[in-house]
Parts: structure tokens; C-alpha cells; sequence
């Protein structure tokens, strides 16, 4: 497992482009066969990625969590936006179609993941968080997910808001998780950008047509850096920093966050005037 140390925005300041792909950009999730993990010590979220190949996945448990199983005392987000594909939790199975979510509580026993077509591989988005009470696993499909339209194509941001887990959906002990999908023509995602001082985020880009990027910007509002971002890799967002991108094509990104609350709508707007 990775791990990536939390610093601050005087340190990310001085930083060139490979010193903040080095801090805050996951370039490698989704590999055959494999189960990539990243302990970023931003709320001590761990983000992975899992992709069966014609095998079992087990969740493994690593030695620097000092645990005797990876969810002792973490909870689980897991998103698919590959093929279809099955979690296994425990004695229990779990049919994840494309955009499909499932929360694993703390305590539920081995996880594993199964591609059901290795012609056509699930890749499974993992978040998790440190839990301290326990909740059910749950299942919630994305015609369950309650899509919310925002945005105008005259501001090059209308999309389709899924929502999974969070205060009003599944429930968990601090993580929250959920994606969005840009309509054709629409580029931008969280513009007007925000902060939020109370927790940090992780995206993960996906749906980009092969060739095409995102230019994701973050750092402080009046201290803004660039990253571009290619198919299926997952930025981190410091609680200090914005986290707002740019797409030469439309696009579709997983949310995720942990710290103080679950309130989705916890957030600090920054006015187009005020970034720099």
C-alpha cells in the first residue's frame, strides 16, 4: 500500500508539476488482476482500485494497518465503473452492474471481488475511512442513487448527480461517496469551486474517451495549480484546497470524502473573482 503524507499549502506552494503529481495525483488503479492502495494521511482515507481478471480479488489487509483484517476498524465504499461484476462479503454476495455502489461496514468480514466476464472486467473504485461504529452492508444501484440535473450548457457544466452514501442515503459513519456524469458539450465540474475546512475529498476521473484529459485545478483559491489527469487516475484534495476541472470532452468523476460530517451540501464557496 501507498502512502501519501498530508502538507500544507505553504509547502504545495513551491512544489513544480512532478512534485504535485508526486502529493496529491494516483496515476495507476485499475490493473488486471491487481488490487492497488493508497493510505493518504488527508482523514487517513485509503483509495484503490480492483480489477478481477478470471480470479478471485481477495481485500487485502496491510501490514501497516496493524489490523487483523482490512475493515477491524475501517468502513468500505466500493463503485463499479467497469463491466459487471460481483462483492463478495462474508458468506454474502453482491451483483454490482456499472455505477453500482456497495457499503461495507465496519467488521463485515474477508471482501472479495469477482469480474463475472474477464472479457469484460468489473473495476471496482474502493474508498474507505476509519469507522467507529458499525453499519450494514448495503447495496444501492444507480436508478436508486435519486439523479439530480444541475447545471446550463451555457455554463459548460450541465451534468447528472448520482448520490450513494451520504446523510440521506446509505449510511456510514463519515464516508461519503457518490459520481457525476457531464452531459455532451459540458466540460466543467464544481465551478463555482469551494473548499471545505472540515473534511478532504478524492476524485476519480472515468468515461473519458480515448485521447481526451482533464485539467483539474486545485490549491488555495488565490494560489490555484494545474494537473492534467488522464482516464481512470484519482487526485486528492487537501481540506485547504479547491478541487474544480476542465475536460477537452465530457466526462464522468466519483466524489468521495471523510472528516467532520456527512453533510453533502458542507461546503465553502469560492466567487470567480476570488481565484487567482
Amino acid at each position: 500500500m501507498n502512502q501519501r503524507f498530508a502538507i500544507g499549502p505553504r509547502e504545495t506552494a513551491t512544489l513544480n508539476t512532478d512534485g504535485l503529481r508526486e502529493h496529491f495525483l494516483i496515476e495507476r488503479l485499475f490493473v488486471a488482476g491487481e488490487i492497488s492502495l493508497t493510505y493518504s494521511h488527508y482523514d487517513r482515507l485509503i483509495v484503490g482500485g480492483a480489477q478481477p481478471a478470471g480470479t478471485v480479488l481477495p481485500l487485502p489487509c496491510p501490514e501497516s494497518l496493524k489490523a487483523t483484517s482490512f475493515l477491524e476498524r475501517r468502513e468500505l465504499g466500493v463503485l463499479n465503473v467497469g463491466g459487471p461484476g460481483q462483492v463478495r462479503v462474508g458468506a454474502e454476495a453482491y451483483e454490482l452492474g456499472t455505477q453500482d455502489c456497495l457499503y461495507v461496514g465496519r467488521g463485515a468480514g474477508q471482501v472479495e471481488f469477482i469480474s463475472n466476464d474477464a472479457a469484460r472486467p468489473a473495476k471496482f473504485y474502493l474508498l474507505s475511512a476509519p469507522a467507529h461504529a458499525a453499519h450494514p452492508t448495503t447495496l444501492r444501484t444507480q436508478a436508486e442513487a435519486t439523479p439530480v440535473q444541475m447545471g446550463a450548457a451555457e455554463t459548460a457544466n450541465e451534468r447528472t448527480i448520482y448520490k450513494y452514501i451520504y446523510a440521506e442515503g446509505i449510511q456510514s459513519c463519515q464516508l461519503v461517496m457518490g459520481l457525476t456524469t457531464l452531459k455532451s458539450g459540458n466540460v466543467w465540474n464544481t465551478m463555482p469551486a469551494h473548499t471545505h475546512d472540515r473534511r478532504m475529498e478524492a476524485y476519480l476521473y472515468f468515461d473519458l474517451a480515448a485521447g481526451q484529459r482533464v485539467l483539474h485545478l486545485m490549491g488555495e483559491p488565490t494560489e490555484t495549480r494545474p494537473l492534467w489527469v488522464s482516464e481512470g487516475q484519482a487526485i486528492l484534495s487537501p481540506p485547504w484546497s479547491i478541487h474544480t476541472g476542465c475536460g477537452t470532452a465530457a466526462y464522468s468523476f466519483i466524489w468521495g470524502m471523510a472528516g467532520e460530517n456527512r453533510e453533502y451540501t458542507d461546503m465553502d464557496a469560492v466567487p470567480l473573482d476570488g481565484l487567482c
